[in-house]
């Protein structure tokens, strides 16, 4: 009898501790995969392979002042900047010139202090909060903070809540930033 009391105890205490972690990674696992910017990316990866281009930069109208620009590796890498610039008429210069890779440059060297969003997407698919074993991961610079999304939030030495917040808002400002490149892409024909 004591045996089947202390069992049942185990049992339920096992099947809250389990239930708890469900419950706790849920929102983490939906965020995984409720990322935007797969699919979007792949749209932005099909124009510029159709346009045979390498690199594209936009104007945020959102955003006076605030421009995007990324250089693409065909099938291996997609690196995108996003930042204000202090003469926004030499960037929407170049733009108008379609001399993206230039743009590319000064916004990535010269842009304003603590306003850069900077993307290195490794496979050029988007981002993804937890890569598969051996598969790359993406790195992100956003003001001054520096993210490695590869799963491991506690070498990062965040909660996994904060890990997935940040890669939730991170994927959210890069889905945003393809879709203006998306757009002049496709205006530039």
């Amino acid at each position: 009898m004591v045996n089947t009391s202390v069992r049942r105890v185990r049992a339920a205490a096992w099947a809250a501790a389990f239930g708890a972690a469900v419950l706790t990674s849920a929102p983490a696992i939906a965020a995984a995969q409720d990322a935007k910017s797969p699919a979007i990316v792949k749209q932005l990866t099909q124009v510029l392979d159709e346009k045979k281009l390498d690199s594209i930069a936009a104007a945020d109208p959102a955003s006076p002042g605030t421009f995007v620009a990324a250089l693409y590796f065909q099938g291996s890498q997609l690196l995108l900047v996003s930042a204000k610039y202090a003469a926004p008429a030499l960037l929407n210069d170049k733009i108008a010139k379609k001399d993206y890779r230039e743009a590319y440059i000064d916004l990535t060297s010269a842009s304003v202090a603590g306003s850069k969003l900077f993307v290195m997407d490794s496979n050029a698919d988007g981002l993804t909060a937890k890569p598969g074993d051996d598969q790359p991961f993406d790195t992100v610079e956003r003001g001054a903070a520096q993210y490695s999304f590869n799963g491991d939030w506690k070498k990062a030495k965040l909660a996994e809540a904060d890990y997935m917040k940040a890669f939730g808002e991170i994927d959210d400002a890069y889905a945003h930033a393809i879709s203006l490149l998306i757009a002049q892409a496709k205006a530039g024909s």
